[in-house]
């Protein structure tokens, strides 16, 4: 089964390295094939965190998911309340 959602980023500093590395071993974690695109550029494998940072994914940003898999719907539920959580503002708290 695949799923596909698109997801506006929250993370106030986009997907750098500390929101890119929740993301991608979520991704890894999820054990099945999910890619990540920008707007409507070339998809990338989810899990590699330097493919995600490569992305440059900005606050704002508009980002779509896609998993093939069993539960991939789970999966992108997950994925989708990483991306629009602001890691950034919880690690100032």
């Amino acid at each position: 089964m695949t799923a596909t959602r698109t997801v506006r980023i929250g993370s106030s500093h986009g997907l750098h390295a500390r929101p890119a590395k929740l993301f991608a071993q979520a991704a890894k974690d999820s054990g099945i094939a999910v890619t990540i695109a920008k707007d409507s550029g070339k998809a990338v494998n989810a899990a590699s965190i330097l493919g995600v940072i490569a992305l440059a994914i900005e606050f704002g940003d508009y980002v779509t998911l896609t998993a093939d898999g069993e539960n991939a719907e789970g999966v992108l539920d997950t994925l989708t309340e990483l991306l629009t959580t602001d890691h950034d503002q919880e690690s100032a708290g």
